[in-house]
């Protein structure tokens, strides 16, 4: 029978394993927090050497304590398997610390890994067992054994439970005094599974026991300086990790003040890795697109992409980390971006990249680019669009009659220019306001656009003035399109209860026949506009070269115009106005006549309408006041009865503001009594005219007499002659002409008399030109008489010896 052999414990020793346990310990919790926050390849170094730094100190705990423990035989350990005893403590630090560094722990995971590390434990501890060499046997107490065992397994759960709860727990304040008391905990929870399984082997001594071959040593000092040794390398894993906290700090203190910059923005930063999930979100991203942080992070960038952009994305995110080449990356592009409501919006988008760790990520400046847009379009309509119709202005034409001239010179096609001016607008602006005008306009504009087709452009230059493009067309296509748009005036215009017509003249020109450059085509269709205003107006005409000729001839025409009342080629003629039933002269009226010295005698049927469309109407025809009122004067101071001069206001005239002030001003320079002047006023001045009875009544009241010229063949609206303080209507000579001609202008010219009779108004004819004319009207009791018959128009010498002689006669 063998003797059981006395043991004791070197104190010291002891406490130098619990000590080294602790320390450990706290390393060891240190360690798993440093792993959690490492990433990629630090991960796996940090893993590595804190399993290494960790499984180390177990293993130096528990040898020192095997040193600590002294027998009453000599003792020395196997070499080899001492080394192999560090094996286990390393694997189940390992382990330990992995399991930790996950970002969540299952139950059956923690379970598991406890049940594993346990085994580590246990194995180290009794392969360290195995490695001692004495005279003496070992037999194990099995329910010690078995308790040493489930200490090692309470001990690795309550490790992982603390380890966990550390790298949950890092960033609260007082940590490190949890830490040390977790280290403690963890500490002598080790030391106590160490001295548990100690107990549970009893030493028998035994003289026949024979060596383990390998390797032996017996050396007291080994514990101090296993632990002194232990010491230093957990020395040196404190020393790292506090440096690499002190980087972490300074880090995060960078990664503060670049998060604040990023929140403070108000474009949207997005972070994503390679796979297009979402790693960052900042406020203003969720400002943009409506999602919170939470809602995003781990979500796909496709929940910001619009459906039709999804699949490019994608694309291009593979093509760049297969290739490597950017075709995006690094530059700004507009596209479209969706909301968390489902609305999509303009957005500029800055795409860069890097690479951290092997892998690519991708980081988005987004910006709302919805205000901008909407100022851009606003810009783009000061600039291309008429603000008033919302057409295309003439810049915008000329951008795209340029893109048409391009595609027509290489594919051989037409091209149609219509230039369109309204008939009768001034009349209805002057008379109805530029308010009702521009309303007038939008109407005429919508009208246009709408009769023509998508490929059309229809421009507004600028007034009643409108130019449509024809882009591929024919000449056929051209005239129906026209055709079109007069039929579309033959109804009228009704904006706040007033019914406006208004017609076009429209001119037309075709490339490549009629120019091949924008200026010529746009002229050449002015000039065919003009045609159609001469000829009528409300019809189409298409350019001819014979029109530069006659707009050449215009040209001359009022370039003579404007030199003719400097050097006094004008001069004022007189026809005599008869009364129809006495034979005596009562009246003249006052007619102007051009001698041209070049181009001789020229028409007022010529000249005046194109006094009137320049405005050299007003110094004419304030010149042709004078003249007569002075000559009218003249002829009572040579001792001639007094009698009325009757002078032409044209439409011109009488629209402006100081109308009745230069009437006034001409008649006391000439002194000439108000009584003595008719004023001949055209339907056309005072039709619809809201100013007209005010302009009218201050006249009257002057004095001065009024009538309404070529009666019956304007606009004619009966209810002017009892609204207007007028006093005589004038047959025009077109009715005179023919009453023996054609039944209806007889009928015509007894009708006016009766009607101007009813109203007690005079009736004088013009025209009269044989002695049955004056027959007729004067069966008709009209009033009465000029022409032919009586006098051609005269100059003021030739009249004075027309007067002479009917005064001594």
């Amino acid at each position: 029978m063998m003797e059981t052999l006395s043991n004791t414990y070197d104190f010291p020793l002891v406490l130098l394993s619990i000590i080294i346990a602790i320390i450990a310990s706290f390393a060891a919790l240190d360690l798993g927090v440093r792993i959690h926050k490492a990433k990629g390849y630090a991960r796996y170094i940090w893993l590595s050497g804190g399993a290494f730094a960790m499984g180390m100190g177990i293993w130096s705990m528990h040898f020192i304590a095997m040193l600590a423990f002294h027998l009453s035989v000599p003792v020395s350990y196997n070499l080899t398997l001492v080394i192999v005893s560090i094996i286990p403590a390393i694997f189940s630090s390992g382990l330990a610390l992995y399991i930790v560094s996950q970002p969540s722990m299952r139950t059956f995971q923690v379970i598991t890994g406890a049940i594993f590390i346990g085994i580590g434990i246990v194995s180290m501890h009794y392969t360290g067992m195995e490695a001692m060499v004495m005279e003496a046997t070992i037999t194990y107490n099995r329910f010690l054994w078995a308790l040493s065992a489930i200490i090692a397994f309470v001990v690795s759960l309550v490790a992982l439970f603390l380890l966990f709860l550390a790298k949950q727990n890092s960033n609260k304040p007082g940590f490190g005094w949890r830490k040390a008391g977790s280290a403690l905990v963890m500490g002598v929870a080790i030391a106590g599974m160490h001295f548990t399984g100690m107990s549970a082997a009893t030493f028998k001594h035994d003289h026949q026991h024979i060596s383990l071959s390998g390797s032996s040593f017996d050396n007291t000092l080994l514990a101090y300086s296993i632990g002194i040794g232990m010491l230093i390398i957990l020395g040196l894993v404190f020393i790292s990790t506090f440096i690499e906290n002190r980087f972490e700090s300074q880090s995060l203190v960078s990664e503060r003040k670049f998060r604040s910059v990023i929140e403070s923005a108000n474009d949207a930063i997005i972070l994503a890795d390679s796979m297009g999930t979402i790693i960052s979100w900042n406020n203003g991203a969720q400002h943009i697109f409506g999602y919170h942080e939470k809602d995003t992070i781990g979500k796909k960038l496709q929940i910001i992409i619009p459906e039709g952009y999804r699949e490019a994305h994608k694309k291009g995110m593979e093509r760049y980390l297969s290739t490597g080449r950017p075709h995006v990356i690094g530059k700004t592009v507009e596209l479209q971006g969706l909301r968390e409501d489902g609305s999509e919006f303009p957005i500029e988008l800055s795409l860069a990249t890097w690479v951290e760790e092997g892998s690519t990520f991708f980081s988005s400046i987004i910006r709302d680019i919805t205000e901008r847009k909407k100022a851009e379009e606003k810009i783009n309509q000061m600039v291309y669009l008429d603000p008033l119709t919302g057409l295309p202005n003439r810049h915008l034409l000329n951008d795209r009659l340029t893109q048409a001239l391009d595609q027509a010179r290489e594919n051989k096609q037409i091209i149609g220019i219509m230039f369109i001016d309204l008939d009768r607008f001034k009349y209805i602006n002057d008379t109805l306001g530029h308010a009702m005008g521009d309303r007038l306009l939008i109407e005429v504009a919508k009208r246009i656009r709408d009769s023509m087709g998508k490929m059309d452009t229809v421009s507004r230059q600028g007034g009643d003035e409108f130019i449509v493009l024809l882009p591929n067309t024919t000449s056929d296509e051209v005239t129906k399109k026209a055709q079109k748009i007069i039929h579309l005036f033959t109804q009228s215009v009704v904006i706040s209860e007033h019914e406006m017509f208004v017609t076009p003249s429209i001119g037309i020109s075709l490339y490549p026949s009629d120019g091949r450059d924008i200026e010529t085509l746009i002229k050449n269709a002015d000039t065919a506009m003009y045609r159609v205003k001469e000829q009528g107006k409300n019809n189409f005409q298409f350019y001819t070269p014979d029109m530069n000729e006659i707009v050449s001839q215009k040209m001359k025409l009022e370039m003579g115009l404007r030199k003719g009342l400097e050097r006094g080629e004008f001069k004022v003629y007189y026809q005599p106005q008869m009364d129809v039933i006495s034979g005596q002269m009562i009246g003249v009226e006052a007619l102007i006549r051009w001698q041209h010295p070049e181009w001789g005698n020229i028409s007022p049927d010529e000249f005046i309408p194109l006094a009137e469309e320049t405005g050299l109407i007003i110094p004419i025809g304030e010149w042709v006041l004078y003249e007569a009122c002075h000559q009218n004067k003249i002829w009572q101071n040579t001792g001639y009865p007094p009698m009325r001069i009757a002078v032409n206001i044209s439409s011109r005239q009488f629209q402006q503001n100081n109308l009745v002030e230069m009437i006034s001003n001409t008649l006391k320079e000439t002194e000439l009594d108000p009584q003595y002047l008719e004023l001949e006023l055209t339907e056309s001045i005072i039709q619809d005219s809201k100013y007209a009875i005010t302009t009218m009544q201050k006249l009257k009241t002057m004095g001065i007499h009024l009538s309404i010229d070529d009666f019956g063949t304007g606009y004619s609206s009966l209810s002017y002659l009892k609204l207007f303080p007028i006093d005589s209507l004038k047959i025009d000579r077109s009715f005179t002409s023919n009453i023996f001609e054609d039944s209806k202008d007889a009928a015509l010219v007894h009708t006016i008399i009766d009607m101007a009779h009813n109203l007690d108004l005079k009736v004088i004819a013009e025209g009269v030109e044989t002695q049955e004319q004056l027959h007729f009207l004067r069966q008709r009791q009209c009033n009465e008489a000029q022409g032919y018959f009586f006098s051609r128009p005269v100059s003021g010498e030739d009249l004075s010896i027309f007067l002479k002689k009917h005064s001594s006669s």
